[in-house]
Order: C-alpha cells, then sequence, then structure tokens
C-alpha cells in the first residue's frame, strides 16, 4: 500500500504524535538582497529573482534564468543548499508567501522582497507545507497591506508547523513527489489534447471559409457592407452603474454576444444611448490595445439589446445590406486570414490600434444566404463540439490539481504531541 510504509515510520518515530513547532524554534529568516532594474545583465552571476517563484518555479528552483553584474553580487544576500525563499510581498494574498526550495549545490543570490529560511528539515516537506491549506489559513492572518499584500520576515517566526522526524518527512515527500509527477504527466496529457482540438476547429474553420478557388462568391470591401463608428467615452465616475455596455472584453473572450454575457454598465445620457447604441447583427472590433495580436478580434450581437452602448476601445461596425447573417460573420471575422490582413494593416506606436477606414478597405467573401446558413450550422456543430471538451478538460485538470491538494493536506496533518 501507497502509506504502508508511513504508517510504519511514524509508529516508530513518532508513536505518540508529531511535535508542532513556530518556525522561529527550528529556522533562521533574513532578507534578500536589494537589486535595482541596471543590476541585471544577460549573463553573470545566477540569482533568484521573486517575481520568478510566482511564474517558472514549483515546489523548488531546478532553473535559473535570471543574472545580476558581479559588483552587486559582491553586495547580495545569497541562499545556501536546501534554504527556502520566499516572496514576501505580492498583489494578493493566495500568491503572498510563494516559495521555493532551494536544492543546487552552489549559493545563489537572492533578490529583495524575500525571506531566506535557513534550517536542519528536509527542505522539500516545509515547501509542501508552505502550499498546504494549513499554511494559507495561518499566513492570511498576518498579511497586511492593501495595494501591495505583505507578511514580514518577523511575522513568520511565529508560523506553526508540524515537525515529524526526518524519516517520515523524507517518505511524506517520496510520497507527494510520485503523486506530483503523475498528476503533472496528466495535466500536460490533457492541455495535449485540448490544444489537440482546438486545432482540429480551427483547420476546418479556415478550410470551409477559403472561397480563394470559387469564383461563384462575390468580394466585397469591408466599407461596402458596414459603416464604422467609435465608441463611448466617459470618465470612471460613471461606470458601475446604469445601462450594459459592451466592453473590450466581452469582444475579446467571445465570437458572439448576447445581453446576459454583458457584466459591465455605465451611466448613459438619452443622446449617447441614441449615437452609441447597439443592435442585433453589429460586429465589434478590439479598437486599441498594448499589442497588435489583440486588435481586431470580433464579436458579433445576435440579439437585440435595449438601451445597450458600447466602449470607446472597441469599434462598431453596423451592416448596411442585408448580404450577411450575423453568425456567419462571427465565424468569418476570426479567421487566420482576415485576422492577419487585421494586423498587417493596424498602427502600432505607443499602442496598437486600428480604425474603421483601414478596415474597410479589407476584402470578404459574402456567399449567398443559403451557404452561410450552411456553413454556420456546420461551423456550429463543430463548435459545440469544441466548447464541449473546453469546458470537460480544464474541469479534469483543476480536478487533478485538487486531489493532489488533498493528499497533500492529509499528509501533512498529524496528531499533536501532547493534545
Amino acid at each position: 500500500m501507497l502509506l504502508s510504509r508511513l504508517e510504519e515510520l511514524l509508529e516508530e518515530f513518532c508513536p505518540d504524535g508529531v511535535k508542532y513547532k513556530e518556525l522561529g524554534e527550528f529556522a533562521t529568516i533574513a532578507r534578500g538582497g536589494n537589486f535595482q532594474k541596471k543590476d541585471f545583465t544577460e549573463n553573470g552571476v545566477p540569482c533568484i529573482h521573486y517575481g520568478q517563484i510566482y511564474k517558472h518555479f514549483g515546489i523548488y528552483a531546478d532553473q535559473i534564468i535570471t543574472y545580476i553584474n558581479e559588483d552587486t553580487a559582491k553586495k547580495s544576500k545569497y541562499a545556501k543548499q536546501n534554504d527556502i525563499v520566499m516572496a514576501v510581498t505580492s498583489e494578493n494574498v493566495e500568491d503572498v508567501c510563494k516559495c521555493v526550495a532551494w536544492l543546487g549545490c552552489e549559493d545563489i543570490a537572492i533578490s529583495g522582497h524575500t525571506a531566506i529560511i535557513r534550517h536542519k528539515q528536509n527542505p522539500k516537506y516545509l515547501s509542501y507545507y508552505f502550499h498546504s491549506s494549513m499554511f494559507f489559513n495561518q499566513k492570511k492572518k498576518l498579511a497586511h497591506g492593501t495595494k501591495v499584500i505583505e507578511v514580514t520576515p518577523a511575522k513568520l517566526l511565529d508560523i506553526i508547523i508540524p515537525l515529524p522526524s526526518i524519516e517520515v518527512q523524507n517518505e511524506i515527500v517520496r510520497i507527494l513527489d510520485n503523486i506530483r509527477v503523475l498528476t503533472d504527466e496528466l495535466t500536460e496529457e490533457l492541455t495535449a489534447e485540448l490544444i489537440k482540438r482546438k486545432k482540429q476547429y480551427e483547420y476546418y474553420r479556415e478550410a470551409i471559409l477559403d472561397f480563394s478557388n470559387r469564383n461563384d462568391v462575390p468580394i466585397y470591401k469591408i466599407g461596402e457592407l458596414f459603416d464604422f463608428k467609435n465608441g463611448i467615452n466617459k470618465g470612471k465616475e460613471f461606470f458601475g452603474k446604469g445601462i450594459p455596455i459592451v466592453n473590450f472584453t466581452d469582444v475579446y473572450n467571445n465570437n458572439s454576444l448576447t445581453k446576459e454575457m454583458l457584466k459591465g454598465k455605465v451611466d448613459a445620457t438619452e443622446d449617447e444611448m441614441s449615437r452609441y447604441g447597439v443592435k442585433k447583427g453589429d460586429v465589434f472590433f478590439t479598437r486599441t490595445s498594448e499589442t497588435k495580436e489583440e486588435i481586431g478580434m470580433t464579436s458579433v450581437l445576435v440579439e437585440d439589446i435595449e438601451k445597450c452602448v458600447f466602449s470607446g476601445f472597441i469599434l462598431r461596425a453596423r451592416p448596411k445590406t442585408s448580404l450577411l447573417l450575423p453568425e456567419y460573420c462571427s465565424y468569418c471575422f476570426a479567421t487566420y486570414t482576415m485576422r492577419k490582413e487585421i494586423i498587417r494593416y493596424s498602427t502600432y506606436t505607443t499602442r496598437a490600434l486600428t480604425n474603421g477606414r483601414v478596415l474597410s478597405g479589407l476584402d470578404l467573401a459574402v456567399p449567398s444566404i443559403d451557404d452561410q446558413k450552411k456553413i454556420v450550422a456546420i461551423l456550429n456543430n463543430f463548435n459545440d463540439l469544441c466548447n464541449d471538451i473546453s469546458e470537460v478538460l480544464p474541469a479534469e485538470i483543476e480536478a487533478r490539481r485538487k486531489q493532489f491538494q488533498y493528499y497533500r493536506d492529509k499528509l501533512l496533518t498529524f496528531k499533536e504531541l501532547g493534545a
């Protein structure tokens, strides 16, 4: 059995329970160094920056991707093998105190906003515990701040941690490492399957909407089919109340839109509702963003919404003919070919930008309404299948993650000695 060896070790080394100790009883804590942006180099002395702990590392630091210059390194604080490196500031309480165990043989420079925890326990055992729900419940009582959440090293000394014998710690680490490897492997497989399904759907969408070899499908300039208008711009104080508004994220995240999908609200006048109103069949384009890849994303309103406006960060393209089905537009504007053309003709200075004039000059194939209906029916089926998988697989990945967390917390919960 998976736990039989652990049970034997607990009976041998901790027959009456496990001691719970404050971190300060068995470990020391020191602040990391003070690096500035100018101190980082492409090559130099390897270091762990506190931002890496959030983005690149798991339980232990097995890669180094940041370097500092030698002058800064001479004045830096260093972690030794088996030290825990913990980020003690974050934007939220969930991420504050994320940590890694440094298992490298060489000492490594550590940046500011971190704590270096030196101890004589199994480093991965402590790292697992610092990711547990038991630790989370303690740290959230010690965290303070509004914009930046912090848990000071001095307060960390009061954290209570169960400390079984090193033999028990080693066995728990062995079990959790094995479970984590299996969980990671399954997560990778499920993620790969999800990516494959999405690519399969995108392949069929591109093929079905490719009319380059058909002479019977007329090509129109988008400006012949739509009138473009920029959206409403108002101060922050007008948002959060009033009527529904189509926002950048609504368009960016959805091919089609309904009223129930719109979460934003704005206080708009009757004149603004008249000028920036929306109706079924309107196509919205993301107008401006920090990257070219995020502009020109489209979404189509597939139902009428009374008293609704659209944001200044998007463009409204209103059909001026009866040649297009709204549902067809939602698919054809999402193709790689169309996206490539939109990005190609956009501008970029401090932000990426597109506009109605640019979009009006692009070509759009317009098959008959009957052909559009057939295309929509086929792509709806593919889309439904893809969405089903897109819901099931992430749910399965999340279930596996929670399963690992459950086993981790169970294995790190002990009868307290003397309780």
